[in-house]
């Protein structure tokens, strides 16, 4: 059985150009019409539940394999310390010390420990919540205060994700900003990513490094200009020059910043982000969603 899925990824290189602004609003939008699913991936600091105010589905807490020490199977035979490729598990003497902030659950070390001293255990690192708002399903996962590592959360959203909403065709996906590592989790699945930036030059260099991402992962992509008009055409400038599609720009309002600040969707009230989310969402169905689904059929 194919999945009709057209995952859209909305990222950024770097924080506070719009990126929760537009997938809030966009997801809202669309399901207005149809069935949505809104996946918040900036685990880190979610916030899309701040502007989604759904009804309560699920809550999953989350966890990853970690291993814990069993001193009495252990001979200090260091193979764990030599197999170990993050420095998560080192030998203090006739201690062996597990670092859970620096594992990655490879399970090296478990399985390649000749006697068993090292048996996987799990531990939590953050949560997962599932709502309903109408015809939006909204998806947010928060890691735990402490946890240093976003990416097995995200992969734990993914893999939640296409366990229980494969039926939903448009998957709108709000990542982390920046280029770390997060981001290449976060738009691993993705069939096409919007970048949003500004029109400064802090956007443009940050926009630089995420289209440099992007075209190193293989992703397909395009750019959304928020704050249009407040700096300069730097921006346009760079994408007219590297053949970059600009979806669509959202202009410099302060009727935006003001429903924003106050937690509300922002296309009921201001026309001109009414507007951008249309011309964005024909771009989709033109160049993106209608040909995916074309491909999909073909394969049949």
């Amino acid at each position: 059985m194919i999945n009709k899925n057209i995952k859209i990824a909305i990222a950024s290189g770097k924080g506070g150009t719009g990126k929760t602004l537009l997938s809030t609003n966009l997801a809202a939008f669309i399901s207005e019409k149809d069935t949505t699913l809104l996946v918040d991936l900036d685990v880190e600091e979610p916030n899309d539940s701040l502007f989604i105010k759904g009804n309560l589905v699920r809550e999953t807490e989350q966890y990853k394999m970690i291993p814990k020490w069993d001193e009495s199977k252990c001979t200090l035979c260091g193979e764990c310390t030599k197999n170990c490729k993050f420095h998560a598990v080192v030998q203090m003497g006739k201690f062996i010390a597990v670092f859970n902030e620096l594992c990655h659950s490879c399970y090296a070390c478990s399985e390649l420990c000749p006697t068993g001293a090292l048996p996987m255990q799990p531990h939590k690192m953050g949560e997962t919540t599932e709502y309903q708002y109408n015809n939006l399903k909204f998806i947010e996962s928060r890691l735990m205060i402490g946890e240093e590592q976003a990416v097995p959360l995200i992969h734990k959203t993914h893999q939640l994700v296409n366990e229980h909403y494969s039926n939903i065709t448009l998957q709108l996906f709000d990542c982390p900003p920046g280029t770390s590592c997060p981001v290449l989790a976060a738009t691993e699945n993705a069939d096409y990513v919007i970048l949003i930036t500004e029109p400064t030059p802090f956007g443009l260099h940050d926009l630089k490094l995420a289209v440099e991402t992007m075209r190193q992962l293989h992703k397909p992509f395009g750019v959304v200009i928020n704050r249009s008009g407040l700096g300069n055409d730097d921006v346009e400038k760079y994408c007219l020059s590297e053949k970059i599609d600009i979806v669509t720009k959202i202009p410099f309002d302060k009727e935006i910043a003001n429903h924003y600040s106050r937690g509300e969707l922002v296309y009921k009230k201001v026309p001109s982000v009414e507007l951008a989310l249309n011309e964005l969402i024909n771009y989709l169905k033109n160049n993106i969603i209608n040909r995916s689904l074309q491909g999909i059929e073909a394969l049949k």
